[in-house]
């Protein structure tokens, strides 16, 4: 079978069995495909953590399709606005929960980092809350747009509200 094909049938089944519906508290949730939930570990920034895969150094996750800004300096990058809160928030929803990872066509990105759309056990889709809340924005790589419109409608949302990053307009 060829990686076309796959990504075809993938795709077909990511697009059946996932079913948008809204918590009480408010909390988008997604029904994601059945998968193994693994502990999360370790939150580095807004939009990047880690898991114990069952491997000695774990597993390093980025969400596909956002950005938090910085939440600390390195290399030659700032501390961005909002970017110690992208990270609390972060670490608020993560802390000793478990997540289900799901990819799309493209599973790493250049750093070596595994992309996922990231659900908590209870169907809270983590990526669209931070974009929801005003954690994170809009950061489409193809050919990783699974969610892509979605996440727009979502920013637009949260910025149209003064959510988040969105409160205070930076000049």
């Amino acid at each position: 079978m060829t990686r076309f094909s796959r990504y075809l049938i993938y795709s077909l089944f990511i697009t059946i069995s996932i079913s948008c519906q809204i918590h009480d508290a408010g909390m988008v949730a997604v029904s994601a495909p059945q998968s193994e939930a693994f502990p999360v570990t370790k939150i580095v920034d807004g939009d990047t953590f880690w898991v114990d895969n069952g491997t000695e150094k774990g597993l390093k996750i980025r969400f596909i399709g956002i950005d938090a800004p910085e939440s600390r300096r390195m290399f030659n990058r700032e501390i961005g606005y909002y970017g110690k809160e992208a990270k609390e928030y972060l670490t608020s929803l993560l802390t000793n929960k478990k997540v289900r990872l799901v990819s799309d066509v493209d599973p790493l990105d250049q750093y070596g980092r595994t992309l996922s759309y990231v659900y908590l056990e209870d169907g809270t889709f983590v990526n669209a809350e931070l974009i929801k809340n005003g954690y994170a924005v809009l950061m489409t790589v193809p050919p990783n747009v699974e969610f892509a419109d979605y996440f727009a409608k979502l920013q637009r949302e949260a910025r149209e509200q003064k959510k988040g990053l969105w409160k205070v307009e930076v000049q």
